[in-house]
């Protein structure tokens, strides 16, 4: 049987098509812990997901959702925050949820997103540590696990129309889990025209006799993890106006903070923290999720981390907000110290225009996408030489570094030193001078023929 040339050609392009489909999949997802396989999902009838956090407005959603038919399952990330979730799992199953998780993902949150933000130094508009912008992704990956779990058709969440978080989950359960769709209740017209202000959520809450505070609600929006705890809306909504007394629940008052500064050395492994230590304790702590809890405490208790800024939402709107980050701040300063004395020049300067752009990723919920990833893979090439130590001073709000050392680094003592010439020829700084200075004498010349021409 004769088989034809183009009939041969056409089974081998098929073939190996086929092959690099396999390989791509396998690259792309294959080895990613962040990403929940959910081709294989089914819709079973009408579940949803809901990001539960107790409160008020999630208690409504809970059971809104239940009105329109669908069967909820209510998902509480604990991130550190000072919650009481056995109290918050059993008001969820009083309001008809049919399964309440409450997920401790503590550790998650540290290994997998806190310690790529300190490697990459990661900072929005040059002050703020994302400490919620690094919490949402972390949620998103285990709304999506138990999603993945249960069966889900849905995820639901309870962030407003105006803010950040409503983008940062839905763009990423969109990347984690196209299949599944989102219900955002404040974005639904059937919703918020419903409940155009807190007085008809308030009596929608009466009549389905949902829990209300029993005490007066803070005048402002809190939000807390082991990474922050920020503050906005409220009274802070005027730019001008003071923080209030005592609005601060972390971090003691510099002016009250102690008088004895207190000194702690910080270990780096390829830009990785590792390990810390502090004067007085006599202990190493080496676990990761302790290494940040030990920042903290150190931080706070001197009032390190503080900041008050504008700072303009990915949705274009301005908002002021406060925020109190005591650990990250600490690593944060370790960790550029360190690179200082072992990265290239240029490669630093390379490294703060990525990791400009990836706060901005981050901050706009683009922590799943093929952007950050790029960075991340460029950022993980420049820490292969980051590794060493810093010991630091924290004093009265403050983070002084006092010492670093690298048994691997660029810094060459002799070649530096003002007592020994070392392997450096003085008299080829002549040549470097001139060379530079013509760019200068050129622009003077320029200068001069425009004015005499004029």
């Amino acid at each position: 049987m004769r088989v034809s040339f183009k009939s041969v050609l056409s089974k081998f392009v098929q073939f190996y098509l086929s092959k690099f489909a396999e390989v791509v999949i396998e690259a792309l997802f294959g080895n990613c812990s962040n990403v929940i396989n959910c081709v294989t999902m089914s819709v079973k009838g009408g579940t949803v997901v809901l990001a539960y956090s107790g409160g008020l407005d999630t208690s409504c959603i809970l059971v809104w959702l239940r009105e329109q038919g669908l069967q909820v399952v209510a998902y509480l990330a604990d991130l550190g925050q000072d919650e009481d979730f056995e109290e918050a799992k059993k008001k969820a199953t009083k309001l008809g949820a049919k399964e309440v998780v409450v997920a401790d993902q503590r550790r998650e949150l540290v290994e997998d997103f806190v310690w790529p933000a300190v490697s990459a130094d990661l900072i929005y508009e040059d002050r703020y540590l994302l400490g919620t912008a690094l919490a949402r992704p972390c949620i998103v990956s285990g709304l999506v696990r138990v999603a993945t779990r249960v069966g889900a058709g849905y995820i639901a969440h309870g962030a407003t129309g105006k803010g950040n978080d409503q983008i940062r989950f839905e763009l990423g359960c969109s990347a984690l889990c196209p299949a599944l769709k989102i219900i955002s209740p404040w974005k639904d017209p059937a919703f918020y025209e419903r409940f155009p202000g807190r007085q008809e959520l308030f009596e929608y809450a009466r009549k389905n006799d949902i829990p209300l505070p029993v005490t007066p609600k803070s005048p402002w929006s809190i939000d807390a993890n082991l990474i922050h705890i920020s503050y906005e809306s409220g009274v802070l909504e005027n730019p001008s106006t003071h923080p209030p007394e005592g609005i601060f629940q972390l971090t003691t008052d510099p002016e009250k903070a102690p008088d004895t500064p207190q000194r702690l050395t910080l270990s780096f492994t390829t830009g990785v923290p590792t390990s810390v230590s502090v004067e007085g304790e006599g202990t190493q702590v080496t676990d990761p999720l302790e290494i940040l809890l030990t920042c903290n405490r150190i931080g706070a208790k001197h009032g390190v981390g503080r900041i008050d800024m504008v700072e303009n939402r990915f949705v274009g709107l301005k908002s002021r907000g406060l925020s109190e980050a005591p650990g990250l701040t600490i690593l944060r300063v370790a960790h550029l110290d360190l690179e200082a004395l072992c990265l290239d020049r240029e490669v630093r300067k390379m490294k703060t225009f990525i990791s400009t752009r990836m706060a901005e990723q981050v901050y706009n919920g683009l922590w799943f996408s093929p952007e950050f990833e790029f960075a991340r893979s460029c950022i993980k090439t420049c820490q292969k030489v980051v590794t060493g130590s810093v010991t630091l001073k924290v004093y009265k709000g403050n983070v002084y570094v006092l010492g670093r050392e690298a048994p691997v680094s660029l810094y060459n003592q002799e070649l530096v030193s003002m007592d020994v010439q070392g392997n450096y020829d003085p008299s080829d700084a002549k040549g470097f001078i001139r060379i530079n200075a013509l760019r200068l004498t050129e622009h003077q010349r320029l200068k001069q023929e425009m004015e005499s021409a004029s």
